[in-house]
């Protein structure tokens, strides 16, 4: 009977020491920690607006079906700190839809907020945050774009910095520039005289003022100078067209014209030239001229050159008659120099008088038609 008693008692000890321990492991908050989940919790009438998250740990917490479609949050939040929050457990499923962030919540503190956790399959379509304020959130820090400062950079863009002894720095096409072509500038041996075409210019790529005579002086004995010379003003009219316009003066008949012209590159790098003179008579000269650049090599060039002459009626005092009168065709093997800046020349030239311009040349017993070797130099600066 006395060991059935001792038995009793020991049992009735034990009962007691496993009855505490479930009270203690009941009162631990790491266990129910480990073993809570929220994954069935419903937050549909949840009032936190005086709620305190500052050390609030959800990372072990299983939150993927929770469901706060009607929870309201329209409530004061305005205090609510969630500095210490720890939300890095899974929160893939929660669902949002329903929720009320209506309330104010201006003074909210997500500052040490830990939501590293899996939420992308959280659902807020239908939650509500009209009464959030985001008037002085600052996202200066990290978004692109916008307008700089007035005093980002200085008007010149040189930020303070000088430009040196050369001066400020302009577009060239801004600048006005000089320039002299001489096209021919050669001796006839046939008819003993010296033939001439330059044109000079001085502006811009926009805008220039050019100055062009285009002639013949004789060498024997009456030394007669018989020239062309036009004053213009130059300007594009096109990428590869230019257009002229001024006035001009003919040595040969004594007489000034106004003059307009068009000059350029036709296809197949073709130079062009197209001018038109009206003279105080009435009298229309027109003057057309073509001229192609045929490589040989870098250096070595043949470059032929074709040119008609026109007329609006007939003048026999100066040997004009109505229609084309004259044309001229010269052939020049040149080899470029000096940075293809000079170029001698030797070439072969022939003239034809055309239409009713060769019966009156006959009648003043003067030739119909002529050819010539040539040698002459061309140059640019």
């Amino acid at each position: 009977m006395k060991i059935h008693k001792v038995g009793l008692r020991f049992a009735g000890v034990s009962s007691l020491v496993l009855l505490a321990s479930s009270f203690a492991n009941a009162a631990d908050p790491s266990t129910v920690k480990k073993d809570m989940t929220m994954s069935d919790m419903d937050h549909s009438s949840m009032d936190m607006s005086n709620m305190d998250h500052g050390s609030m740990d959800m990372s072990g917490m299983d939150m993927s079906d929770m469901d706060h479609s009607g929870m309201d949050m329209s409530g004061d939040m305005s205090d609510m700190d969630h500095s210490g929050m720890d939300m890095s457990g899974d929160m893939s499923d929660m669902d949002h839809s329903g929720m009320d962030m209506s309330g104010d919540m201006s003074d909210m503190d997500h500052s040490g907020m830990d939501m590293s956790g899996d939420m992308s399959g959280m659902d807020h379509s239908g939650m509500d945050m009209s009464g959030m304020d985001h008037g002085s959130m600052d996202m200066s820090g990290g978004m692109q774009g916008g307008k700089a400062p007035a005093d980002a950079r200085s008007p010149d863009y040189s930020n303070g910095v000088p430009y040196g002894r050369f001066g400020k720095p302009v577009m060239m096409d801004s600048l006005p520039l000089w320039g002299v072509s001489v096209e021919t500038l050669g001796y006839q041996f046939e008819n003993d005289q010296i033939d001439f075409e330059f044109d000079t210019w001085y502006g811009t790529d926009s805008n220039r003022v050019t100055l062009r005579s285009e002639g013949s002086a004789q060498t024997n004995d009456d030394k007669e100078i018989d020239s062309l010379t036009s004053l213009a003003y130059w300007k594009p009219l096109g990428i590869f067209w230019n257009g002229e316009a001024g006035i001009a003066y003919n040595t040969e008949n004594d007489k000034s014209a106004i003059m307009a012209g068009i000059v350029g590159t036709a296809p197949y790098f073709v130079e062009t030239d197209a001018r038109a003179y009206l003279y105080t008579d009435g009298q229309v000269q027109l003057d057309l001229g073509t001229a192609y650049e045929w490589r040989l090599d870098q250096r070595w060039v043949v470059r032929p050159e074709l040119e008609l002459t026109a007329f609006s009626k007939d003048d026999t005092d100066n040997g004009i008659t109505k229609g084309f009168n004259e044309f001229e065709a010269e052939v020049r093997l040149a080899y470029e120099t000096f940075s293809r800046q000079l170029a001698p020349y030797v070439g072969f030239s022939y003239k034809s008088a055309l239409g009713d311009a060769r019966d009156l040349r006959r009648q003043e017993d003067e030739d119909v038609d002529s050819n010539s070797l040539t040698a002459g130099v061309m140059f640019w600066f």
